[in-house]
């Protein structure tokens, strides 16, 4: 680990880490699982400061977001660790996570927590032979949890992981806050009919030509990631319509890509 003092208007210490693995090795026809013991494979790095605060690459204060901007990862993914508001301690993974990353809510346990992955790994467990979970269960404890918690896992907790809406707010995951009733969004509730319109130029989706003068219904009312209204609607006369409801499919429009159908108003 080596530092490197950085202009800027306040201190500033650019950190250098190199993570190597030294572990001997001369069994080149070595088994795999041999082999994965003596590996640096999804290796994390914890490192702490005393009497010092690290600056978040997510999300860094305007003084240090140039020198921010410079820094470079190979192989991991540097972010604020610890509580909320905690700057004394980062975790380089090796996968993306964002700043003081924790369980999220909809997650019954630590099985990998990207809701929709936990839903595949779960979906995925279910398809395993007894032969295949006895395994799996014997490769360590952690993996027998995972294995004993998608075996267990309840209809209404899997639905739960197919997904949730969040941006990130200073760095961190947070829940993205629902549409409020007013303006444009006036009328566009869940359960409100409405008559798709030929596509646009934001839509290069073949299926919308075939969509366009349907009715629909409103599913749900939801947010993308720059704060835009989406409505989450299912096709009325889409004989598949209530499967693709079973399990929470819908086609995504804008406000001004469809036009709102009285009550009772033409099928």
């Amino acid at each position: 680990m080596a530092g490197q003092t950085v202009p800027a208007e306040r201190p500033l210490l650019r950190l250098r880490v190199r993570v190597e693995n030294e572990t001997p090795w001369d069994r080149p026809t070595a088994r795999r699982d041999d082999a994965l013991r003596a590996s640096c494979v999804a290796a994390h790095l914890l490192v702490a400061a005393r009497g010092g605060a690290f600056v978040s690459l997510l999300d860094p204060p305007d003084w240090a977001r140039a020198a921010a901007g410079t820094c470079r990862s190979a192989g991991v993914y540097p972010v604020l660790a610890g509580e909320s508001g905690q700057r004394d301690l980062v975790l380089a993974a090796p996968i993306i996570l964002y700043d003081h990353p924790r369980v999220a809510p909809e997650s019954p346990g630590d099985s990998f927590d990207a809701t929709e992955i936990d839903e595949l790994l779960a979906l995925r467990t279910a398809t395993l032979t007894d032969e295949e979970k006895r395994e799996a269960r014997a490769t360590d404890p952690r993996a027998a949890a995972v294995v004993d918690r998608a075996e267990r896992m309840p209809p209404e907790l899997l639905r739960r992981l197919h997904g949730a809406a969040r941006a990130v707010q200073g760095g961190e995951m947070a829940p993205l806050s629902q549409p409020t009733p007013g303006g444009k969004e006036a009328g566009w509730a869940p359960g409100a009919r409405v008559r798709l319109r030929p596509p646009g130029p934001r839509r290069t989706d073949a299926q919308d030509v075939l969509y366009a003068g349907r009715a629909a219904t409103v599913q749900r009312v939801e947010r993308d990631v720059d704060g835009t209204v989406l409505l989450a609607v299912s096709i009325d006369d889409d004989p598949a319509a209530e499967l693709h409801q079973w399990y929470g499919r819908h086609r995504y429009y804008h406000v001004d890509e469809v036009d709102l159908l009285a009550p009772g108003g033409e099928p």
